[in-house]
């Protein structure tokens, strides 16, 4: 892959950064900036490395933000890439009018207005505040921005724009109630408001008519063709939304979405609580810090947030939106809408990733990270070898923990592995677009095993790229695909090879059968059986010749 920008790191090379001694000397650096910039918080966090539990969590939540924007302004400076990081922030935190406007004319005001009240219609309360955009400078190109800043304008002096005020007010109560109104402002975030949560009908569907065997189908039906991903995500804006409804409840440790919701708060002892779906209020299994995340990123520090996502969880590109939810079900709001914290992280990975150097920005935090209380670098060579049989979510994160506590690791999977084609694992990668492919093109590599086969075009599977790309750089991992465990090789083989420990995590294996009349029926296949023949064959594929077997007799 021809790269014709040069990254050029403030006092270290690139190559070294892979190696312990390298992130050692990184580690120094960044303790003797901190120490320079903000002495207090360099004696915290050493403070911190020795105890991680020498003050208490609201004070411990306050040293990691803080020490988060730290790293954001040093990381900027290593990369060479401060106005790319400030232009980041301030697309970020432009959305802002829009929410407070959200909170003050729309949550509060307009909810409480009367129709009786209101002596005009939308389309005429619209054309004045038309004009009024045009008369105070404000652009239109983006009316939801411009409104917002217009209502904010106007509250500098309430007392002299108090009639505009009012018809504001009124012209957003219109803009939710009449056909005209929501026609107009569909989509706009400050008219997206929570609904509450009916878990009798959390999935909408209607019954099919005329059907014999009663069945039932979702609401709206998207038809879709191909192999090309589905889901685009949310917006950058719409995003920002969902950090904006978030309250931050770490403040009073009531972020139940990391640590999960108990029955009660000071008796731990009684245990989660379970909801009316019968599902165990857990939290976030790895207790991934998302208040805090979603501070620094509500105020604009965006590579901040991503090293507080990934203090916990450096394998984020393969959770978040379309993975896992288990965060979202114990947000502390029970009664409507959750926070969206599955897309807000993704969200925030993508971000950093469309910065220049952002893959390598990523691929740093997940070797070094201040944040961590431990494995916070890559510990040296102990001269130990661990072979992970399978490379799916769980081996690739097991074997990532193992190199950084120091351990030699080789990963094995049954399946074939591709090599990274077009890419030359030493050199740097300027933009993420390099990676990127569209999903009906890309050539199945076999890593990632479930994330790889189990799924289709839901999910952006470009994402396993830059896990693969992480792991294929450290200088102690090697892997291998096609070795089938209890076939190719078996236990007693691993101890001939000189391996010190063998680590299991080759998933749920042969297709399950279901316990529902007719599941093995002519024209029925299970799904990881389906998913794998598509898959591995390559029949999604238009330039493939192979076809899928679906079996009539």
């Amino acid at each position: 892959m021809n790269n014709s920008y040069q990254l050029k790191l403030k006092g270290h090379y690139f190559q070294e950064l892979f190696r312990s001694s390298g992130l050692v000397k990184l580690d120094q650096d960044f303790l003797n900036y901190l120490k320079t910039q903000r002495p207090d918080l360099h004696t915290h966090l050493l403070f911190y490395r020795q105890n991680p539990k020498y003050a208490n969590e609201e004070q411990i939540s306050q040293l990691l933000i803080e020490v988060a924007q730290m790293i954001e302004a040093f990381i900027s400076q290593l990369f060479g890439i401060e106005q790319a990081s400030l232009n980041l922030q301030m697309q970020t935190l432009s959305h802002n009018p829009i929410f407070a406007f959200k909170a003050y004319y729309v949550m509060r005001l307009a909810r409480r207005q009367s129709l009786k009240n209101i002596q005009m219609s939308f389309n005429e309360l619209n054309q004045i505040f038309k004009e009024e955009l045009s008369s105070n400078g404000l652009d239109n190109h983006d009316l939801e921005l411009a409104i917002s800043q217009l209502g904010q304008f106007y509250l500098q002096a309430p007392e002299k724009h108090q009639i505009k005020i009012e018809q504001l007010v009124q012209w957003c109560y219109l803009a939710m109630n009449s056909s005209e109104g929501r026609d107009f402002v569909k989509n706009w975030q400050m008219f997206k408001l929570p609904k509450p949560l009916n878990f009798k009908n959390l999935v909408p569907f209607r019954i099919v008519p005329e059907d014999p065997y009663g069945r039932y189908q979702g609401a709206d039906l998207v038809p879709r063709e191909g192999f090309d991903l589905t889901d685009s995500r949310m917006n950058q804006r719409q995003a920002m939304d969902e950090v904006a409804y978030c309250v931050y409840c770490h403040k009073n440790q009531g972020d139940f979405c990391s640590r999960g919701f108990p029955v009660k708060k000071n008796d731990l002892k009684q245990g989660l609580k379970i909801n009316p779906a019968g599902d165990t209020l857990t939290g976030c299994p790895l207790e991934e810090r998302i208040s805090e995340m979603h501070v620094l990123k509500r105020d604009g520090f965006g590579i901040g947030a991503l090293a507080m996502v990934m203090r916990d969880n450096p394998m984020c590109p393969v959770t978040g939106h379309r993975i896992c939810n288990d965060c979202m079900k114990a947000c502390i709001y029970q009664k409507q809408d959750p926070v969206n914290i599955p897309q807000t992280e993704t969200r925030i990975l993508t971000d950093v990733l469309d910065l220049p150097w952002g893959v390598e920005i990523y691929d740093l935090l997940t070797r070094w990270n201040p944040l961590r209380p431990e494995q916070w670098l890559i510990k040296p060579y102990n001269g130990l070898k661990v072979l992970v049989m399978g490379m799916g979510p769980s081996g690739f994160s097991l074997a990532h923990h193992l190199l950084m506590e120091g351990f030699s690791v080789v990963g094995m999977d049954g399946l074939k592995i591709e090599p990274l084609a077009n890419l030359d694992l030493q050199q740097p990668v300027y933009s993420y677009q390099q990676l990127k492919e569209n999903l009906s093109d890309r050539l199945i590599t076999g890593f990632g095993g479930v994330a790889e086969y189990g799924i289709t075009v839901r999910w952006d599977k470009n994402f396993l790229k830059l896990i693969y790309l992480s792991l294929l750089r450290r200088p102690y991992f090697q892997i291998f695909g096609c070795v089938r465990f209890g076939g190719t090789l078996e236990v007693e083989d691993a101890w001939a090879l000189g391996f010190d420990h063998l680590a299991l995590a080759v998933g749920a294996g042969l297709p399950k059968e279901l316990n529902i009349p007719n599941s093995l029926a002519p024209g029925m296949r299970q799904a990881n059986d389906f998913l794998m023949s598509l898959q591995l064959t390559g029949a999604g594929k238009a330039t493939s010749l192979a076809n899928l077997q679906v079996r009539w007799s």
